[in-house]
């Protein structure tokens, strides 16, 4: 149902409109913003957890703030699974909001990322549990698919900007469309500092 929306989006959209795109959704108040609000450099992410792609970037920004440091560089993550190829990311997303529920986003969201190919429902109360989360909480939100309209809204708001694959990046408000290895992105980042006279 998801991809068929970003196949109808897509179609009406040219590879030079995507190239060049903006990042149409400003930072809002439900982001999940790890950073600092006077970075030099924000990086919106649309991803998956269950998409390989997605977890090479992961690695690549952990070496990016390591390199520039965490408050140059901040993350802004969004959820996009991508549920017609990963049936496990739709649920991973919102046991991400549901650790979130318990003001534990990011420590679940690293967990996902680095345990990509456990990604069942008993692998997810096992991460719960090993944040020491409210367990009993977190099965029940899970269980009641809480947090489904939040990450559909997600979803929803990449396809309106022209998402169309995970991941989906943004540096600085702008689409990025190159390599996700560090190499690659500190290029970028480079050019866009030496751009705006950094």
């Amino acid at each position: 149902m998801q991809s068929d929306s970003t196949d109808n989006v897509l179609s009406n959209v040219t590879e030079d409109e995507l190239a060049i795109s903006n990042l149409l959704l400003p930072i809002q108040a439900e982001d999940h913003v790890e950073g600092s609000p006077n970075a030099r450099y924000t990086l919106v992410e649309y991803g998956d957890y269950e998409c390989p792609d997605c977890g090479r970037l992961f690695i690549t920004i952990r070496q990016l703030r390591k390199q520039f440091g965490e408050d140059a560089v901040r993350l802004v993550f969004r959820h996009y699974p991508l549920s017609g190829i990963h049936v496990r990311a739709q649920q991973a997303a919102e046991a991400a909001e549901a650790a979130a529920g318990q003001s534990r986003f990011w420590e679940m969201h690293d967990l996902l990322f680095e345990h990509q190919r456990a990604l069942r429902t008993k692998d997810l109360y096992r991460y719960a549990d090993q944040l020491g989360l409210d367990t009993k909480r977190f099965r029940a939100e899970l269980t009641a698919r809480l947090y489904e309209d939040r990450v559909r809204e997600d979803f929803r708001r990449g396809v309106a900007n022209g998402v169309y694959r995970t991941p989906g990046l943004f540096i600085n408000g702008i689409r990025y469309n190159g390599g996700l290895d560090s190499d690659s992105i500190v290029k970028k980042l480079t050019e866009e500092s030496q751009s705006n006279g950094s």
